[in-house]
């Protein structure tokens, strides 16, 4: 199992813009410092747990850590409290796909898998506010691990453990 945790501003894999004669840029000037933020962190992890790239296919839960606005909470002497219309989770942007788009990048390019395709089965995705979610980090970023996927053996009808 690989633990990696990514301390900074969750940003997503956008669309790209054309600049002309074939070149592609990133239209978000956030994705970049994310995926230098992942493959940072990712390397590191890698390297203290003394773990080589993963050729197998493998599993994982990602959850993002996004701050509370300001205006989620009350004010003056209440303001430590939410506001009654404050959402359980962050459901505005970024998009949650758009995040693990951007994570997936980043953890290939810091050599945590020979390519994303590997990854077979994400066990829980999720956007949460920070400190608010057991898997939640106390400021922003996210929490990633990943293990080796293993497979279920189907039981036989005839088996004697039915």
């Amino acid at each position: 199992m690989l633990r990696i945790v990514v301390y900074g501003q969750p940003a997503p894999q956008g669309s790209k813009r054309h600049v002309g004669k074939g070149v592609m840029v990133e239209s978000s000037k956030k994705v970049q410092p994310w995926r230098t933020d992942v493959k940072n962190a990712a390397e590191t992890a890698l390297r203290e747990n003394r773990q080589l790239r993963i050729n197998g296919p493998v599993t994982a839960r990602i959850i993002f850590s996004l701050p509370r606005p300001k205006a989620h909470y009350r004010t003056g002497r209440n303001a430590h409290l939410f506001r009654d219309n404050a959402p359980p989770r962050p459901a505005t942007t970024p998009d949650l796909s758009k995040l693990i788009r951007s994570t997936e990048d980043a953890l290939t390019a810091a050599g945590v898998w020979a390519d994303d395709a590997r990854l077979v089965e994400i066990a829980r995705a999720a956007k949460v506010w920070c400190g608010e979610d057991p898997e939640a980090l106390d400021r922003p970023g996210a929490l990633i691990v990943i293990q080796p996927y293993i497979s279920i053996t189907t039981i036989s009808p005839s088996s004697d453990l039915l």
